[in-house]
């Protein structure tokens, strides 16, 4: 398998956003990085302010684009009322950890600045991804007190990045745990420690050559408080990439550190990466109904 196979989170292939009636594409939310934009879908109908998923897509840390089939299932929120932000942010080939998790913070401030603008609820914002958006997500929800993360001269230094609810699908969190869990599941391959792996291209030296606390700068396990913002985290036992004992050992350190008001957890016993059951009708209303009640 390719390494480029590694952490996608849906089929390639540019989502077709030509029945969306109400929508701003390829807006600059910074400007260090030609990377730094994202697209805003609106509700066909109503005035707003609407509540906002920010959808942050995956790829290795290092491909796919906002734009890609990965936001379809996300624009279902449409219809339900929701806006929906799809931010594009620097991939490991243009920049290394943290960059990428300071242009999400950046692109949230950025819509919480521009709320009027853009019919947005500023106090009402979900952060949501896959596989490495789906890290994303949770770094977002657990760094807000993590000055590191935060790259103010982006602009918009006034305004808030944190959200006030998160879901994430299939996330990696302890990458140097990640061939462990494989091997313990029968899956693989087991090559997330490889120097070409995306967690080593990620963090910019193989991962197991890097100084440990340092990898572990990349795990949202170290930063959980206990004034985190609900999260829904969801992952696939027979997930052959990123093993789903990398939910439960992040969705375990919430319950030891915080209430399970804080975190909700399912396990599709069937499902792979990426599955098709993750953007089932059914489980897009629970996740929608989770949103919807922590906004």
């Amino acid at each position: 398998m390719n390494k480029e196979d590694h952490l996608l989170t849906s089929p390639a292939g540019i989502f077709n956003h030509d029945h969306i009636k109400r929508k701003y594409l390829n807006v600059t939310y910074a400007f260090a990085s030609e990377a730094q934009k994202l697209d805003i879908y609106l509700p066909e109908t109503g005035d707003g302010p609407f509540p906002v998923v920010i959808h942050i897509h995956g790829g290795a840390f290092m491909m796919c684009d906002k734009a890609d089939n990965q936001v379809r299932p996300w624009i279902r929120g449409l219809e339900l009322g929701f806006a929906i932000a799809s931010v594009n942010y620097r991939l490991s080939g243009e920049a290394l950890f943290p960059s990428g998790i300071m242009d999400v913070k950046a692109a949230i401030r950025f819509l919480r600045a521009n709320a009027v603008k853009y019919n947005l609820d500023s106090g009402r914002f979900a952060v949501a991804g896959g596989s490495s958006g789906g890290n994303y997500a949770c770094m977002i929800c657990t760094t807000s007190r993590q000055k590191e993360f935060e790259d103010l001269s982006m602009g918009n230094s006034e305004y808030s990045s944190e959200v006030q609810c998160g879901v994430a699908w299939f996330p990696p969190t302890d990458f140097l745990l990640m061939d462990t869990h494989l091997h313990e599941n029968g899956l693989g391959p087991e090559d997330h420690n490889s120097i070409d792996s995306p967690e080593s291209r990620y963090l910019g030296g193989q991962i197991t050559q890097l100084e440990p606390d340092f990898v572990q700068k990349a795990n949202p396990m170290k930063y959980v408080h206990i004034d985190m913002p609900p999260m829904l985290i969801q992952h696939g036992r027979l997930d052959h990439l990123v093993p789903w004992q990398q939910s439960k050992i992040f969705v375990d350190k919430i319950r030891a550190v915080c209430t399970d008001t804080r975190i909700e957890f399912d396990v599709l016993e069937t499902a792979d990466h990426a599955d098709i059951q993750f953007e089932s009708d059914k489980n897009m209303e629970k996740i929608f109904s989770f949103i919807r009640k922590n906004t």
